[in-house]
């Protein structure tokens, strides 16, 4: 009997994959247009509120039965917390700060964080070599960008840095809460529970911090938050689901190469956004970084050397 081959990138799920990236990417370009007239913890509301009723079609569409247990909600809404509501307002609001094409590449740190949340609680995630060494040359990525300074004095960039790398840290215990808690659930239905939740968990936070949203904006503005809710939220969940039914989580992972170079050209053509040399010099280390985790061009390096 022949073993199963892993899945594999098609021209399908290789389209599939780009389109992701550009709409994760396109998320730092759209936030910080919004930005430019919505506090942060609003735009983090707006994002959330209005991939809902776009991810309710698609239950409707495909039939899902949406829970009603106690269980499932208390999920959902920690999920909701942990990979929406705290990661997106501390972005945001780190984007206030800093450049959008610089906060695409300290998020790719996601990746980093992740492969350390697993392996600490996951029992079949553990924690190799290759994923250590890759996790540490991630860390001297960071290191290269926020600079010797950030050791010598503190300032709002470098808060606004570390705030980056705190949605990303979230972003991975998310990824373990699923894991954990979430499994039985249809994924498309896990989606739209934590927006759901993360809906509610924002409107108070927003409100009572930045007051009623103001919904006389530009039409410019107004453009960019549709954009970040519909396409880099509620499209982007379909598309990730999508990528991993054909593709696998290993190629899915593949992304988070395609992120940081997207968010970054976005921000250079379009908003006069400039790359200094220490954050260019960290982009190429977490770059290797994340090839090192992956695994696969080192491997496929030494058969060729057989």
């Amino acid at each position: 009997m022949t073993e199963p081959q892993a899945p594999r990138i098609d021209l399908i799920s290789g389209l599939l994959l780009l389109a992701l990236g550009m709409v994760w990417g396109g998320s730092f370009f759209f936030a910080k247009i919004a930005l430019s007239e919505v506090p942060p913890l609003t735009v983090a509301l707006h994002r959330v509120f209005w991939a809902v009723p776009v991810l309710f079609l698609v239950v409707l569409w495909k039939g899902l039965v949406i829970p009603r247990s106690i269980r499932a909600w208390l999920c959902y809404f920690v999920m909701g917390a942990l990979n929406n509501a705290i990661p997106f307002s501390l972005i945001f609001w780190g984007q206030t700060h800093i450049g959008s094409g610089l906060a695409s590449i300290l998020n790719s740190t996601t990746a980093f964080f992740g492969v350390i949340v697993a392996g600490i609680f996951l029992a079949d995630e553990r924690l190799t070599i290759k994923k250590t060494v890759g996790a540490l040359c991630g860390v001297l990525g960071v290191a290269t960008i926020m600079g010797i300074e950030a050791l010598v004095h503190f300032s709002l960039q470098n808060l606004a840095q570390l705030a980056i790398l705190g949605a990303a840290l979230f972003y991975a215990f998310a990824g373990v809460w699923g894991r954990l808690f979430l499994r039985e659930y249809p994924p498309i239905m896990n989606a739209f529970g934590m927006l759901v939740a993360s809906t509610v968990l924002m409107f108070p936070v927003a409100i009572v911090s930045e007051g009623l949203p103001v919904l006389a904006l530009s039409k410019g503005v107004w453009a960019s938050i549709i954009a970040v809710a519909v396409l880099s939220t509620a499209v982007a969940y379909l598309l990730y689901f999508r990528i991993l039914a054909i593709a696998g989580s290993a190629n899915l992972m593949l992304v988070t190469l395609l992120i940081p170079p997207i968010g970054v050209g976005l921000s250079v053509a379009f908003l006069g956004e400039e790359m200094g040399a220490g954050a260019s010099l960290g982009f190429v280390l977490i770059v290797i970084g994340l090839i090192i985790t992956d695994g696969r061009v080192i491997e496929r390096f030494r058969r060729q050397s057989v």
